[in-house]
């Protein structure tokens, strides 16, 4: 049906819109499969580590279990931080990708830090529990140069950003 590859930095709102719209489209009885890039590390990516390469495979990972839900005549919901525009556009190259840009600014986003990741990828070089390679801050995160739909997840609130997607995504069924 549709695969949407969300692309965002860490704490953007990937899962909770991912979450909150999986409901509204169960709701109407679509199929809706959510690929959570935290949940898929744990298992069939968790060899992986965080260089580019891994990210990159990690991304791969991901997309063809997404395609074999998308073969199930499911909505995908992939939920994970994308950060290569090049790996994007690879996935845009099938008609049933849509890309979906949460922009948050990193300000509101270190604010935000529901997990404490941005604090620990903002400690001195020493510190044992330094993250490092964290994306946005250590390591890089391209900016999609055309998402089909951008979301300003630190200005709309969930509520109108999720029926924003919602929207999108009955728009491109």
């Amino acid at each position: 049906m549709i695969l949407i590859q969300f692309t965002g930095l860490s704490g953007s709102g990937k899962t909770t819109l991912a979450e909150n719209v999986r409901h509204l489209l169960m709701d109407k009885s679509y199929k809706v499969e959510i690929i959570d890039g935290d949940v898929y590390r744990q298992t069939i990516c968790k060899d992986l580590g965080f260089s580019k390469e891994d990210r990159c495979e990690n991304i791969r990972r991901l997309f063809q279990v997404g395609q074999n839900f998308v073969a199930e005549d499911a909505i995908v919901l992939m939920s994970v931080i994308n950060p290569y525009e090049n790996l994007r556009n690879e996935l845009r190259t099938y008609e049933f990708v849509r890309t979906v840009y949460l922009d948050c600014s990193i300000p509101n986003l270190i604010k935000r830090d529901p997990k404490g990741l941005y604090k620990k990828a903002l400690l001195p070089s020493h510190d044992p529990d330094k993250i490092n390679n964290f994306t946005g801050i250590s390591d890089v995160f391209e900016v999609p140069s055309s998402a089909d739909l951008v979301l300003k997840t630190d200005f709309e609130t969930v509520s109108f950003s999720t029926h924003k997607l919602y929207n999108f995504i009955i728009d491109n069924i």
